[in-house]
C-alpha cells in the first residue's frame, strides 16, 4: 500500500478516495469555469488554495485566496465576465498579451513560489497554459511538487503559436507538467507536439468538470417559439460580426426568429450592428446572466449558435446541449468530437454569414431533427460530461499523479 508520510503533520495514512487532499489551484479566479471546478474539492472537504491572477470574489470557502496577477492582470478593466471585455480593445489586448505577458513571468512567480512553500500542496492545479500554467511552471521550477496543467479550448491553436515567446513557455510547461488535463482528445495530441512526454499521464473531461444536472436540463417540452442563444459573448476567437450579418438572412425567411446575446448588454460594438443592420427589433443583449440563472435562458431557446474559429469542448455549447438546444457550431477538430452533422447538430464555416444563416433556418424547420437531437445530446452529456461521475474520476487521477 502506497503511504503519504506529511512531515508537516506528523502522520501518515493512505492515498485511499476518502483521504484529503492539501490543493493548490493556480487559476482565474473570477471564471465560471475555473469556479465550478475548484467548489467541487471545496465542498468536499479538502484543503484548497487559491492563486488567483484576477481579482475575484467567491462564493464557496478556501483555506487561503491570494492574488498573484501576470501578465498585466492586475491593470486589465475587471469584467463581470472574462469574455465580456469590449470588442473593440479585445483583439489589442490579446496581441499585447501574447507579445508582452510572457516577459512578467519571472517577476510574478517568486509571489507563487512562496505562496508553495507556505502551503505545501500535495498537488499544484493550473487551470490554463497562458498564463496560470507558465507562471506555475517557473515557480516550481524543480521542485518535486506534482503539477497538474488543465489545457482550455485555445491554448495549443491560439495562444501557443502567436509568439516566440508564447510557444517556449508552452514548452516550458509541457516538460515541467507531471500530468495534463484537457477537455478533448485533439489537445492531448496537440500536447505531444508542445513536448509532453508519451510516459505523462493525461485525463480528457469537461474543463468545468461537467454538467451539474441540477442546473442545465432540458425542459419538459420541445421549445416552440424560434428563439436562438449565442452565449458566448465577445471574444477574440468567436466571429459575432459575422453572426450577427447571418441575422437579416433568417429573418427575411423567418421574421418571427429572436436572437439573443449572452454578456452583450451595453457593448457599442453589437448595437452598433444591430442598427446598422436593423435588426434591433429581433435581437436582445442580455447582461452577464450567472451561472445558475443561464441553465433557464438555455431552456427557453430552439437552437444555441458556437460561431467560433478556435476552441477545445465550449462550455456553453454542452450547457445548451444538455438544456435540449439544437446545437450549430464552428467546424472543428475538437467540436466533431460531440457533434455528428445532421445528426445531433450542424457545423459551419463561422466565417460564413449565410452559411451560419442556412444552418439555423435548417434547425429551426426541421422540428424532427431537433427532437432527435434533443434525445441523443441528452444521452452524450449522461455519458460523457456528468459533474459528478466526471470529477469522482478527477479525483481518482490527482491521487495517481500523486
Amino acid at each position: 500500500m502506497c503511504i503519504s508520510v506529511r512531515a508537516r503533520m506528523g502522520i501518515a495514512y493512505p492515498y485511499g478516495y476518502n483521504r484529503l487532499m492539501r490543493l493548490l489551484f493556480v487559476a482565474d479566479g473570477r471564471s465560471p469555469i475555473s469556479q465550478n471546478w475548484i467548489r467541487y474539492f471545496a465542498e468536499r472537504g479538502d484543503e484548497v488554495f487559491l492563486a488567483s491572477t484576477f481579482q475575484c470574489d467567491l462564493d464557496f470557502p478556501v483555506k487561503k485566496l491570494e492574488f498573484t496577477p501576470v501578465a498585466f492582470s492586475s491593470v486589465k478593466r475587471q469584467a463581470s465576465h472574462p469574455g465580456s471585455a469590449s470588442s473593440r480593445t479585445l483583439g489589442l489586448r490579446t496581441l499585447i498579451r501574447q507579445w508582452l505577458g510572457p516577459l512578467t513571468i519571472s517577476r510574478s512567480a517568486p509571489k507563487l513560489a512562496a505562496f508553495i512553500k507556505e502551503v505545501q500542496p500535495d498537488l499544484v492545479h493550473a487551470l490554463r497554459v497562458p498564463y496560470e500554467g507558465m507562471l506555475a511552471a517557473a515557480a516550481l521550477g524543480d521542485s518535486s511538487v506534482p503539477f497538474l496543467a488543465s489545457i482550455w479550448g485555445n491554448d495549443f491553436t491560439l495562444h501557443a503559436p502567436s509568439t516566440p515567446l508564447m510557444g517556449a513557455q508552452t514548452r516550458r510547461v509541457m516538460k515541467r507538467v507531471t500530468a495534463l488535463h484537457a477537455d478533448c482528445e485533439r489537445d492531448i495530441r496537440l500536447a505531444r507536439q508542445w513536448g509532453l512526454g508519451e510516459e505523462k499521464l493525461t485525463l480528457v473531461t469537461p474543463g468545468n468538470g461537467g454538467i451539474r444536472s441540477d442546473v442545465f436540463y432540458p425542459p419538459a417540452e420541445l421549445v416552440k417559439n424560434p428563439v436562438i442563444i449565442n452565449p458566448r459573448g465577445f471574444r477574440a476567437y468567436v466571429r459575432n460580426e459575422a453572426y450577427f450579418k447571418s441575422i437579416p438572412l433568417v429573418l427575411a425567411k423567418r421574421p418571427d426568429a429572436k436572437f439573443i446575446f449572452s454578456s452583450m448588454q451595453g457593448e457599442a460594438q453589437a448595437v452598433q450592428w444591430t442598427k446598422e443592420l436593423q435588426i434591433e427589433h429581433a435581437v436582445e443583449l442580455l447582461a452577464p446572466v450567472s451561472y445558475n440563472e443561464m441553465g433557464e435562458v438555455f431552456r427557453g431557446a430552439q437552437i444555441v449558435v458556437s460561431p467560433s474559429i478556435h476552441d477545445g469542448t465550449p462550455n456553453s455549447l454542452i450547457e445548451g446541449m444538455a438544456c435540449g438546444c439544437f446545437p450549430i457550431a464552428g467546424d472543428l477538430e475538437s467540436i466533431r468530437e460531440w457533434i455528428v452533422p445532421g445528426q445531433n447538430g450542424l457545423l459551419v464555416n463561422p466565417n460564413d454569414p449565410q452559411a451560419i444563416a442556412d444552418a439555423i433556418l435548417l434547425g429551426l424547420k426541421r422540428e424532427d431533427l431537433r427532437r432527435n437531437a434533443a434525445g441523443l445530446n441528452a444521452k452524450i452529456i449522461s455519458a460523457r460530461a456528468e459533474y459528478q461521475t466526471n470529477m469522482k474520476r478527477v479525483v481518482g487521477f490527482y491521487r495517481s499523479i500523486m
